[in-house]
């Protein structure tokens, strides 16, 4: 991630957290006052990322797998998740009964003998 980059997504989180509306121009002003230079279309990128969705989604999704349609994907995302989940649920139970303790058997030796 470069420096432009990373300076114009603080900016956004910054007005994000304020509940400001991301625009170029708020973009400009925040690493303008922290006296960051960016390359003029970082600002207009991170804006027009914003019209459509909202700093806090993005946020709230960052750990999501794939990515989610800015409205109406969580139902249909974790529908499919679900029989993933329980596949994983079945398989660590087989693994469960896989893994039982072997008798220990005397070989007639110690480690220290």
């Amino acid at each position: 991630m470069s420096q432009s980059e990373l300076a114009c997504s603080y900016a956004a989180l910054i007005l994000g957290d304020d509940n400001v509306p991301v625009t170029a121009d708020k973009i400009r002003a925040i690493l303008k006052a922290s006296k960051v230079e960016v390359e003029p279309f970082w600002p207009e990128l991170f804006a027009n990322l914003f019209k459509s969705r909202s700093v806090a989604d993005l946020v709230a999704n960052a750990g999501a797998v794939g990515a989610a349609p800015a409205t109406g994907g969580a139902a249909p995302a974790a529908a499919a998740a679900a029989p993933a989940a329980e596949a994983k649920k079945e398989e660590k139970k087989e693994e469960k009964k896989k893994e039982e303790p072997e008798e220990d058997e005397d070989m007639g030796f110690g480690l220290f003998d």
